[in-house]
């Protein structure tokens, strides 16, 4: 599968190496012999990789060769990549002053020493392709026309957005599990239940159907909800389970004599439900240690264990397990139909119909399966594409038990290649990981994976469009939105099909003894914790690494700043360095030698005070996150240079945020600036953000105003302010002649902002033919609403809630008129108890 991923990488290079042939840098000069061949070299490979793809599952010799020229495809991506590194320094240094020049011409990096330096690694590049493309001919591979059939259809991008407790035949079985809930015996205070069943049947919907019904509700006092995967740990399941019945209480410092404590007093007496939920691990002892620890709840409480394995339930179960059988044919086909047509599709071609019900068929009872094909088929009506489907080849595939359902192979296998490449990616990232859409756009971008052919069009947007789209197809599941945000996971058999497809190019590190491949290029630690002081032996010939990770659900980062360093060294090529959780308190200098870096997160990495300056040395940088960086003392005084950045998320202790370096970022799009306790205001050359598309400031309760070059921010698109207690929102008007030019907001939203008062006209005003979408709630002290409000024209939404203090009925009034000029708008009230005062919360939204 990962053919197709040669055939992007190839027009990733083609185009790279296009734009340097037709670009004028004077450092390249000389070079373009070299280029030139290469190009013409890689047209010629290209042409015979469809015939590869069809040859290499019966030839170990082929599949070899892709090997090999994947390799040499990704190095060649780097050496070009180096072209971009040195045109934005060469930008910085041309800005700077003249003993920088100076500086620079003594270097490394002057244009001499970098067209030697280039010009040995492009005829190096130049051999290598030239060698592997001789080899072809001894394959027999052929050029010939691509005629992979791939289905395409127009959807709506946010349709499958659903609501994951709509579920199709599974009433019984949650009636079933729910009655062996509300059962008390005398004889044993806590009951264990296991419901077993394979991957895809739904076991984990069911599970949450049961654990958010009323009944269920009423029922126990205390109901939690733990994810436990394939590594069963004592320590770690605790830290889940109080963590589920304390939100936000950190208990990673505690020793497992605390912890078990601790949990014996959050459950000692009390009934309640906890759900362990995808149990992997068949070693009884575990399970005992854990059980002994459960057994003080009250009488009637229950434990609700889901797994695939029969042998896990007879080891975890008090009573006996429950069997999720398939799902039965006519409910497939309820859920098939339901989710593949649009409208009354169905009944204007009954040959789809019967095609449809030989599919459903071939899906076994497996709604993870069914829904699967639905979704790829959905609202296309050309019976091939439908033909396709269901006489596939994978269908004759030997199933093996822990094989990838077919169904997802196939769903697989319809991606265009650059989406295949983007939903690989997710691999990297661990089993049952909250996904946001912003995050994973960025680390596409990072490694190259996110291309337009319009040069009008931002790479966010395409980025955000492969998320929906992927979306759709339902490789991502259980969404929720969070201010501006969409949140989401990706299912286990999903994750399987994403980690077999980067099998050789990831490498999921367990241990530090693990053996690694020279090759891989995505390095994920999943258990930082357990790692050296230093990088171990195994690691150190990893120079082709792209991306290193140390996220993990338990939320532990990497302690050891040797480590880290040891990392920085050894892997040049560096593209994305999740440093998530860390728990050092200086980043090692050497950031500033990663010149491929595109996105580095430090999110919550709360000992950190102070980041070098060498770090402005990253001109290529796009995503800097310092959310949750509570002790960093000041941001580094360089930062001006960083002249790519396009996200920045900041957590500081600073008082003022320093000017002549923010907003000089020009390319910068997307500002979040959170958890500011000391912040008082931010700094006053706003108006250079000239790119601006969302601003975010919450959680800094000392900022006492905004400035008034915010009015200036033309591009913003999106204004979220939340939380700053002592924020006043009020501005001067300014002079006619000095007024800027109207903001074009979409989305305002305003949560929790004590000195609200009154509505500050300069927010909507400027806003008033882009606006759409409004919100304001748990203002407690607002009294007016937005005076202009019956004027806009484009609001699609309107939330105001959690106001007491505002003049209800005038509100009404507005809405009024605003419904009878708009009819294409429709209202709905909800009127909520809320502080002991009805309080009206309004939405307001297009008629379907």
């Amino acid at each position: 599968m990962a053919e197709s991923f040669l055939i992007d990488i190839a027009e990733n290079v083609f185009r790279k190496l296009g734009f340097l042939a037709l670009e004028e840098f004077s450092f390249a000069w000389g070079l373009r012999s070299d280029l030139e061949k290469i190009k013409k070299i890689l047209v010629v490979i290209n042409a015979v990789l469809f015939d590869a793809e069809q040859h290499q599952l019966r030839s170990q010799q082929i599949e070899f060769w892709l090997g090999m020229l994947k390799d040499v495809l990704y190095d060649a991506e780097d050496v070009v990549d180096e072209f971009e590194c040195e045109a934005l320094r060469r930008k910085v240094v041309e800005s700077g002053n003249t003993t920088r020049k100076v500086r620079r011409f003594f270097s490394s990096s002057n244009p001499l020493a970098f067209r030697f330096r280039m010009g040995h690694k492009l005829k190096k590049i130049r051999e290598r392709v030239a060698e592997i493309a001789a080899l072809k001919s001894d394959f027999g591979l052929t050029e010939r026309i691509f005629d992979r059939h791939v289905i395409h259809r127009e959807r709506e991008m946010t349709h499958s957005f659903v609501d994951a407790s709509n579920v199709i035949g599974r009433d019984e079985d949650k009636e079933n599990i729910i009655e062996m809930l509300l059962q008390s015996f005398d004889s044993k205070n806590v009951s264990i239940i296991p419901v077993v069943g394979i991957g895809g049947l739904g076991k984990t919907t069911l599970a949450k159907l049961v654990f958010n019904d009323q009944r269920v509700i009423s029922h126990f006092e205390e109901k939690l909800w733990v994810c436990v995967s394939e590594v069963f740990e004592l320590e770690k399941v605790i830290i889940k389970i109080l963590s589920s019945a304390s939100p936000g209480q950190r208990y990673m410092d505690l020793d497992i004599d605390e912890l078990q404590r601790a949990l014996r007093q959050a459950l000692d007496g009390r009934k309640y439900l906890l759900i362990l939920d995808d149990v992997w691990s068949e070693d009884p002892r575990k399970w005992l240690e854990l059980k002994a620890l459960l057994m003080r709840g009250a009488n009637g409480s229950k434990i609700l264990v889901t797994t695939r394995s029969s042998r896990v339930a007879s080891i975890m179960g008090t009573d006996s397990a429950y069997d999720l059988n398939d799902l039965p044919y006519q409910h497939c086909l309820s859920l098939f139909f339901r989710s593949a047509f649009k409208g009354e599709q169905e009944k204007q071609n009954p040959n789809l119909i019967r095609i449809g019900e030989e599919i459903v068929r071939k899906c076994k009872g497996i709604p993870l399966a069914v829904i699967t094909l639905a979704t790829l088929l959905y609202s296309v009506t050309d019976e091939h594409d439908w033909e396709f489907i269901r006489d596939n080849e994978i269908w004759k595939l030997e199933q093996k038990e822990k094989d990838i359902l077919p169904a997802l192979r196939l769903s697989y296998e319809q991606l265009p290649s650059h989406l295949k490449r983007c939903f690989a990616y997710c691999s990297v990232f661990p089993k049952d990981y909250i996904f946001y859409d912003p995050e994973l756009v960025y680390t596409w971008m990072a490694q190259g994976l996110v291309q337009s052919c319009n040069e009008n069009e931002e790479l966010e947007d395409v980025g955000f469009r492969y998320f929906k789209e992927l979306c759709n197809r339902c490789f991502f599941q259980d969404f929720r939105e969070d201010p501006g945000d969409v949140q989401c996971k990706m299912h286990d058999l999903m994750h399987d099909l994403a980690s077999s497809v980067t099998q050789n190019e990831s490498s999921a590190i367990i241990s530090s003894s693990q053996q690694v491949s020279k090759n891989v290029r995505y390095l994920p630690f999943l258990y930082p914790e357990l790692l050296p002081e230093d990088l171990p032996i195994p690691f150190q010939n990893l120079d082709q690494v792209r991306t290193i990770s140390f996220l993990n659900e338990r939320r532990e980062g990497v302690s050891s700043e040797v480590f880290i360093d040891a990392c920085f060294l050894r892997c040049q090529y560096l593209r994305v360095a999740d440093l998530a959780y860390s728990k050092f308190e200086l980043l090692p200098r050497r950031i500033g030698n990663l010149k491929h870096l595109k996105y580095l997160s430090l999110w919550n990495t709360f000992f950190l005070k102070r980041l070098p300056n060498s770090i402005c040395k990253l001109q290529c940088l796009q995503a800097l996150v310092l959310g949750g960086c509570d002790e960093l003392e000041e941001l580094p005084r360089d930062m001006k240079n960083m002249v790519n950045l396009r996200l920045l998320w900041i957590t500081t202790k600073q008082k003022y945020l320093p000017p002549g370096g923010l907003g000089c970022l020009k390319s910068l799009r997307f500002l979040f600036i959170t958890g500011c306790e000391n912040l008082q205001y931010l700094f006053e050359d706003l108006h250079g953000l000239t790119n601006l598309r969302r601003l975010f400031i919450g959680g800094c309760d000392s900022l006492i105003s905004l400035p008034q070059s915010i009015k200036f921010l033309t591009t913003l698109k999106i204004l979220n302010i939340a939380n700053c207690e002592n924020l006043d929102l009020a501005m001067e008007e300014v002079e006619d002649n000095q007024h800027p030019s109207p903001f074009s907001l979409q989305k305002l939203e305003i949560i929790n902002i004590p000195k609200l008062l009154e509505f500050p006209p300069w927010l909507i005003r400027e806003s008033i033919n882009s606006l759409k979408v409004l919100k304001i709630t748990d203002c407690d002290n607002l009294r007016e609403s937005p005076e202009p409000l019956q004027n806009i024209a484009t609001l699609e939404e309107l939330l105001i809630y959690g106001c007491p203090m505002l003049n209800n009925e005038r509100l009404q009034n507005i809405l009024g008129m605003h419904f009878n000029s708009y009819p294409h708008l429709i209202l709905i009230f909800y009127f909520i108890l809320y502080s002991s005062k009805a309080i009206i919360s309004m939405l307001v939204r297009k008629v379907e």
